[in-house]
């Protein structure tokens, strides 16, 4: 990462006989999106928890920009902006009112420009038309919104975001992801966990993926999802063509239907394959490269752990 944001060694976390995480490694860099992803129970709450200094680590060191976390966590909150396990705030009040309290009680809340700030937070979250509308009324989705803006009235160097599209219909979750894009292009690093793979997909330029508590990969996004050298060829001559790819070293057929042939190339250039098959008068409609999703990422990382013991 060109410069540290947040940087985890060896982290872990142990509740009783459960680690909830185990040796993380998570290195986030300045102005990265970056993607936290995992099922359910795979520990990510339990890991930003630890960051922010809400839950402390059995093992292992955090720094938060370049600070250790929590022995500094005076000098490092301020800057950080958080939306962890959904809000919470008083049920009788509106969501401004509420805002208003939680600006006030926390450090650098300047009272002349509060007005203002919670303003223009609701506004980007989408909530200006809530009015004095009690926080008790509102939907989950709102509840969620509403947690947002609290990260977001004032600026930080750093937003750590637990699932926030959850309880959203999926106009709400585009307008978030649009917030969140146009945030980290403005120079805010935001660390944003999700169970869905396609939410991070869509967004992020770097990811993490973890599993039981354990980290299974850690790159940039593009690269998460590089071609596996699997190709799929359209052809009439399916046959021929499994024949031809069968003698090529290196080729491995992974599966034909009547008119595709799906084959992994393992290092062998596509075009001299290509050429090979017409040589032999197989008639290619088309040589296509396959490309990865994230759920493919996470199914291969995780294939054959579905059943180890809970950790």
């Amino acid at each position: 990462m060109t410069s540290g944001v947040v940087e985890t060694i060896g982290l872990s976390k142990q509740f009783g006989r459960v680690a909830a995480v185990q040796n993380l490694d998570l290195q986030v860099g300045d102005g990265d999106l970056f993607g936290f992803l995992g099922p359910n129970g795979s520990g990510k709450t339990t890991t930003l928890r630890m960051l922010l200094g809400l839950v402390f680590a059995t093992s292992g060191d955090i720094e938060v920009f370049g600070k250790p976390m929590p022995a500094r966590a005076k000098e490092i909150l301020p800057d950080i902006g958080a939306l962890v396990e959904g809000p919470a705030f008083y049920p009788h009040l509106s969501g401004r009112a509420n805002l208003s309290l939680f600006d006030a009680a926390g450090p650098r809340g300047d009272r002349a420009s509060r007005r203002r700030r919670i303003a223009a937070a609701i506004e980007r979250v989408g909530l200006a038309g809530t009015g004095r509308r009690p926080y008790r009324a509102y939907s989950s989705g709102m509840k969620q919104r509403l947690g947002l803006a609290a990260a977001l009235i004032r600026p930080h160097r750093l937003l750590v975001l637990d699932e926030p599209t959850n309880g959203l219909d999926p106009h709400g979750m585009r307008e978030i992801r649009e917030l969140l894009v146009e945030l980290a292009a403005g120079g805010t690093t935001v660390l944003l966990s999700s169970h869905l793979l396609g939410e991070i997909e869509m967004i992020c330029n770097r990811a993490a993926i973890v599993y039981r508590g354990r980290l299974m990969a850690q790159d940039d996004v593009s690269r998460l999802l590089a071609a596996t050298g699997a190709f799929s060829i359209t052809t009439p001559d399916v046959e021929d063509a499994v024949r031809v790819l069968s003698s090529i070293a290196g080729t491995r057929i992974l599966e034909h239907e009547p008119e595709t042939v799906r084959a992994n190339l393992d290092g062998v250039a596509p075009d001299e394959v290509n050429r090979t098959l017409v040589e032999h008068g197989v008639r290619v409609l088309a040589f296509t490269p396959e490309r990865r999703s994230l759920e493919d990422v996470f199914l291969d990382l995780t294939r054959g752990k579905a059943g180890d013991a809970q950790s």
